[in-house]
């Protein structure tokens, strides 16, 4: 599979709460594989990384408010 491009996946990260957990998995691993890409631009892999800890942290928020953990 063809890794999309930077701005995509800096998209794809805002759909997460909006899709299955299946395909949010596909978008946080195509992240991780556009941030350790030293060949994409450091500014996209910065936006891509913030992006991607703040979705993180709000599940992580999520999930401590159902009383789950983590």
């Amino acid at each position: 599979m063809d890794t999309p491009s930077p701005r995509t996946v800096y998209h794809n990260l805002r759909l997460l709460e909006q899709v299955n957990a299946a395909t949010s998995a596909v978008y946080r691993q195509l992240a991780q594989e556009v941030i350790a890409d030293p060949n994409v631009d450091l500014a996209w892999r910065q936006a891509i990384a913030n992006r991607l800890h703040q979705a993180n942290h709000q599940l992580g928020q999520k999930t401590v408010s159902k009383g789950d953990s983590y």
